[in-house]
């Protein structure tokens, strides 16, 4: 009673204070089995997200205890006269509020225990809801000797947020993006439809949601393909002074994915280190303070230094040869001598290695600041010229958070889904993680890092590198049009099929809703 009190005053004072439209016994008369909130608490959760850019103002946020909630929920909206959109919130690691929304209601997915996580040994698959952390997802399975096939690089994210995108590491050579590695989903639609979907049944909506923004449904269920986990990991970095050797190994690397298990490495990414001083950051932790390395005494090129990051998974029971295996595939690559750094540990330490960098990051005040992350598809072709206009030029000396990069095969791909990548058989992620600190000095400050990230758009646009963006944000619709190209036809058919009222992700702000399309849609 209490609840629906409180939720009845928050919907009069968004009437009176910004004119929403919305009938208030329309969200009063929906039954769910979870919990819809009104509580401020709940409320400043679902208003921000990890890029700590943007902020909206959510009518509500629902709790839900089934699939049936959500449904419920969407179907309320779907029929409502005036109407108010829903948006799915995972992790809440959006960048520019694109799980966001205002006078709508938030689904927080996360941390709503619908249901734990059931594995088949049999037929190599575990059925998740799509609110579960990847973490999680791995805990599950390792209990079983089992593991999902494609990961992303931090795990404490949600299997609906990541399959809504892509979902990739260094793994998405070999195996794909994780949206390569999935079975079935169940899935809410627009209209508040709950289905499943696999490739023949309703393929339409499993592609179209797969790499989907969340603009055709909100993933509920996922059936995730697993394989046999290993039990330990050797992870090496070796450095290159030359962009084109550093290329040129990543790329021979990542044509073996074809080749015996013995005779490739299992994941391969790199990054670039443009900061002077240390070649000491979260991401490369094995170069020791105690024992520094200078850019400067590497000879780099444009004063730039490249690092390669590959493993070697195996069982205790090959351990003996994972020496032989790892020697015979570094004497084909051309890093700098005497720069091979190699730890070795559990897979799921390696898996999880991002968390730990988190936890030291928050114990000093460093996480919970905007993040103005870049990610982009570079293809192939045309990475040279990036090197030299972004990384040899642009940067500077100051990189304000790792810089990511590492190619990919495009067969690895489904092109029925709606991710769009550059028309080439290999393209690269860069992807800018950066981190906004005011106190640090003017470049790294936010206003600093985004006109940067303008500059590297610019300058891809100006020198008709056709790279897209990862995790996708623009403004309006017509640069929308230009990311998806070809595909934008049948984007645009399926949002009409699934979601006809614009009702679901309005805070990608690819399509403004039927009902009230002068609404802000953060």
């Amino acid at each position: 009673m209490a609840t629906r009190f409180l939720l009845a005053f928050a919907i009069c004072r968004l009437i009176v204070t910004v004119g929403l439209t919305l009938d208030p016994t329309e969200l009063l008369r929906l039954e769910v089995e979870g919990v819809l909130s009104v509580e401020p608490a709940d409320l400043e959760v679902a208003s921000r997200d990890f890029g700590g850019m943007q902020n909206a103002e959510p009518l509500a946020v629902l709790h839900p205890a089934s699939a049936q909630d959500v449904a419920r929920l969407v179907k309320a909206a779907y029929e409502s006269g005036q109407g108010f959109t829903v948006s799915a919130r995972g992790h809440g690691h959006s960048i520019k509020g694109q799980a966001m929304t205002t006078n709508g209601v938030v689904v927080q997915m996360s941390g709503s225990k619908v249901a734990p996580p059931r594995v088949s040994e049999k037929l190599m698959y575990v059925d998740v809801w799509g609110g579960e952390l990847w973490i999680d997802v791995l805990s599950s399975t390792l209990k079983y000797g089992l593991a999902p096939k494609s990961w992303t690089d931090y795990l404490y994210l949600s299997v609906g947020g990541t399959l809504s995108n892509a979902g990739i590491s260094g793994q998405a050579f070999n195996h794909g993006p994780q949206i390569s590695n999935i079975f079935e989903l169940d899935v809410v639609t627009g209209k508040g439809e709950l289905l499943t979907c696999t490739e023949k049944q309703n393929s339409e909506l499993y592609h179209g949601v797969l790499g989907g923004l969340g603009q055709f449904g909100i993933i509920t269920r996922a059936r995730i393909a697993l394989e046999n986990a290993p039990h330990r990991v050797r992870w090496i970095r070796v450095l290159y002074s030359n962009f084109s050797a550093f290329t040129h190994d990543q790329e021979y690397l990542i044509s073996l994915h074809g080749q015996a298990a013995t005779q490739k490495f299992d994941y391969v990414e790199g990054f670039v280190i443009a900061d002077e001083g240390l070649i000491n950051n979260w991401r490369s932790s094995f170069f020791s303070p105690r024992n520094p390395v200078k850019i400067s005494s590497l000879n780099a090129d444009g004063g730039v230094m490249y690092c390669l990051e590959i493993t070697k998974n195996y069982q205790e029971s090959n351990a003996n040869n994972i020496d032989q295996e790892v020697g015979a595939l570094l004497k084909k690559l051309n890093f700098i001598p005497a720069s091979e750094f190699t730890t070795d540990l559990p897979y799921e330490d390696f898996l999880d290695r991002v968390h730990k960098a988190e936890l030291k990051l928050r114990a000093k005040n460093l996480w919970d600041v905007p993040h103005p992350w870049l990610n982009l598809f570079v293809p192939k072709s045309r990475i040279a010229d990036f090197d030299k206009g972004v990384f040899k030029g642009i940067l500077g000396n100051k990189t304000s958070g790792p810089i990511l990069i590492y190619p990919m095969n495009k067969n690895k791909w489904d092109a029925k889904t709606s991710v769009v990548t550059p028309d080439e058989d290999v393209f690269y992620l860069v992807a800018f993680l950066r981190s906004a600190l005011e106190n640090e000095g003017e470049t790294q400050t936010l206003n600093y890092l985004t006109n940067q990230n303008n500059r590297i758009l610019r300058f891809c646009s100006d020198a008709g590198i056709k790279a897209k963006q990862y995790l996708p944000h623009y403004t309006a619709q017509q640069q929308w049009m230009d990311h998806f190209g070809d595909k934008w036809t049948i984007f645009s058919k399926r949002k009409l099929d699934f979601d006809p009222k614009h009702i679901l992700a309005t805070g990608q702000r690819i399509f403004k809703p039927f009902f009230n399309p002068n609404a802000p849609l953060l």
